[in-house]
């Protein structure tokens, strides 16, 4: 219903700066309208805003029409005023929906951060960790000791080591080591085997855990491809005139009890008489060898050629079977 009382435009006009100056806008000043609306009217107020690309400086211009109207002509300033309420509710409801988008953004990204956070932190894990032993870690914040019975450990260590680093100054000796450590990672990582642990020069690493890869094959092809790396680098390191390593490389297939010890830099770790055995075939191997016991290579026997040892003492252990792999 319009209402023609002009005496409401004085009202009218205190409340829309009131309004304007607040920034709060109400419905209810529509209703604030003092005559029928012409048409010839309404295309006044679009000629006005035509040529303005902004809609808020649209809904100035009306908000300044309106202030200069409101004595020579109360209904076209009236118009301007409704005009300049719609451009302010369509400005309130896209500087809303901005603000939406522009936290929906932050939270995006933020997640994103979290995420790729997440990803390293698991990545780092990952690298000290079994997945399988990551994933129970960080579900019971502790991993239980468990023993797996088809386990193949192999020992790593180079031939005289001590004498050699004493060649070498203390970068050159750590970027040597870093060269094959780096190698043997990938070359038992291609083999489905996994790393445990180096102490010095010593590298040790098993399979038939949590993988469940529990034939020796894969092992004992390691261990050669190891070698010819080894004896690469050497050829390598003796035409640049640089001392080089040889290594020795010892196998035993056997049960492990596998766990995480302590609550500080904490490291999985193997143990058991297989680990010790493994260890004795490294000490009693020639450089250059892989030396595997009678009880791996019973398993792969036809897999590889042998050069049978004879049975050599070790220590602790007496006398063991021990043979030499070599590729078919």
């Amino acid at each position: 219903m319009f209402v023609s009382n002009l005496g409401y435009s004085k009202v009218f006009f205190v409340q829309i700066n009131r309004l304007f100056r607040s920034g709060v806008y109400l419905f209810i000043v529509l209703l604030l309208v003092i005559s029928p609306i012409a048409a010839q009217d309404i295309s006044k107020v679009q000629e006005q805003i035509q040529g303005i690309a902004s809609p808020e400086l649209q809904q100035k211009k009306c908000y300044e029409q309106a202030v200069f109207l409101r004595q020579s002509d109360p209904k076209l300033a009236t118009l301007f005023a409704q005009k300049a309420l719609e451009l302010a509710l369509l400005n309130k409801n896209k500087a809303q929906e901005a603000q939406a988008c522009w936290i929906r953004g932050e939270m995006a990204e933020k997640n994103a951060l979290i995420e790729e956070k997440r990803r390293r932190s698991e990545h780092l894990l990952l690298n000290i960790l079994p997945r399988a032993v990551a994933a129970e870690l960080g579900v019971r914040n502790k991993v239980a000791a468990r023993r797996y019975e088809k386990a193949t450990v192999m020992f790593i260590d180079f031939v005289s080591f001590t004498q050699i680093a004493e060649q070498l100054s203390p970068e050159d000796l750590v970027a040597t080591l870093d060269i094959c450590f780096s190698s043997f990672d990938d070359i038992i990582g291609r083999n489905k085997i996994e790393k445990i642990k180096t102490v010095g020069d010593a590298y040790i690493c098993a399979s038939g855990l949590s993988d469940r890869n529990e034939h020796p094959a894969d092992m004992i092809k390691a261990a050669l491809q190891i070698q010819v790396f080894l004896q690469k680098l050497q050829e390598k390191h003796q035409a640049e005139g640089k001392p080089s390593f040889e290594a020795r490389i010892g196998i035993h297939f056997g049960a492990v009890v596998a766990g995480v010890v302590g609550t500080k830099k904490f490291a999985y770790d193997i143990w058991g008489d297989t680990v010790n055995l493994a260890a004795r075939m490294e000490q009693s191997c020639e450089p250059g060898h892989v030396n595997v016991s009678g009880m791996a290579r019973s398993l792969v026997v036809d897999e590889f050629n042998w050069t049978f040892r004879g049975k050599i003492a070790a220590k602790n252990k007496g006398e063991l079977d021990m043979y030499y792999v070599h590729l078919k």
